[in-house]
């Protein structure tokens, strides 16, 4: 098979795995790839917890509990929090000028996310790899920079708005079954179990 006649693949959508990449980009090379949404969103929250666990550190050990308790706070988008649950957030975010900045680029990063205009998202996205290289903050440095080397298929994501959610939907169900059919040793039976069940979810 001549990998220039496949042209029939439109969309490759799949996480930030270099493999992956190479092997699309020579055998469809017409194909647009896109980094799933979940797989470059997550990287912003991996960044700020590690912000968060490294400030921990340096605190008391009560200081270091209520912190590591109000991690969801931190985490959460702010305008989702509750009155009461704002102001505890603020106080946290004033102890520590690393932990407000890291914050404030999480929130900024989902800003982005949500907006509808692909003119405006790509924009911004620039805008905040520069603001998290300039922050001095190494996890978000460290970030910034998986942003830039895969900016072309990040930017494919807010442009087609597609992602894989069905499909690791899909996944998640096959694992939940496998987990629920334990026990089960004959092939064939998991199979035709796992076949009804995908018919009634396509149905």
């Amino acid at each position: 098979m001549n990998p220039n006649d496949i042209y029939w693949v439109n969309f490759f959508i799949f996480d930030m795995w270099q493999p992956y990449v190479d092997l699309t980009y020579r055998y469809f090379h017409n194909s647009v790839v896109i980094i799933d949404k979940y797989h470059f969103i997550r990287h912003v929250t991996w960044a700020i917890e590690n912000v968060h666990k490294r400030i921990q550190k340096s605190m008391t050990p009560t200081l270091r509990k209520y912190y590591k308790r109000c991690r969801k706070l931190i985490l959460t988008r702010y305008y989702k929090l509750k009155d009461e649950d704002k102001k505890a957030c603020d106080l946290m975010l004033l102890y520590n000028d690393d932990l407000r900045k890291a914050h404030m680029l999480k929130e900024l990063r989902y800003d982005i996310c949500h907006n509808e205009k692909y003119s405006i998202q790509r924009k911004e996205f620039f805008e905040w790899i520069k603001n998290a290289e300039s922050s001095d903050i190494k996890e978000f440095k460290n970030c910034a920079a998986t942003f830039r080397h895969w900016s072309k298929e990040i930017l494919n994501a807010f442009k087609y708005g597609l992602t894989n959610g069905v499909t690791e939907g899909f996944n998640n169900k096959i694992k939940v079954l496998k987990r629920i059919s334990y026990g089960i040793k004959n092939f064939e039976r998991f199979r035709t179990q796992f076949l009804e069940f995908y018919i009634h979810v396509i149905k």
